[in-house]
């Protein structure tokens, strides 16, 4: 059994997040994350199962097609250097 979630934890979390809190939020959300962690004990009593599961491939095979040219895919572009595109400085 879980330990019940304390209005502090709450407000902790909530300020490492940003998220301002007043008290009664802080002792709704601590109630519903005790409910929320209540869920995940009961998980713990889900029976192993004992055998590989049954995989199949869901994905479409790959099919091969002809692209842009480089001087298709930079045609739209605002600016470009040397046939790449230029994006702005990030440093």
């Amino acid at each position: 059994m879980s330990e019940p979630v304390d209005p502090e934890e709450v407000r902790h979390v909530a300020d490492l997040a940003r998220v301002a809190l007043n008290d009664e939020e802080a002792t709704r959300f601590a109630e519903q994350f005790g409910d929320i962690l209540a869920y995940f004990d009961a998980l713990d009593e889900v029976p192993a199962v004992e055998r590989d599961a049954d995989l199949t491939n869901v994905m479409r095979a790959d099919d091969t097609r002809e692209g842009l040219s480089q001087e298709e895919a930079l045609r739209n572009a605002p600016e470009t250097v040397d046939g790449y595109f230029k994006g702005p400085r990030v440093s």
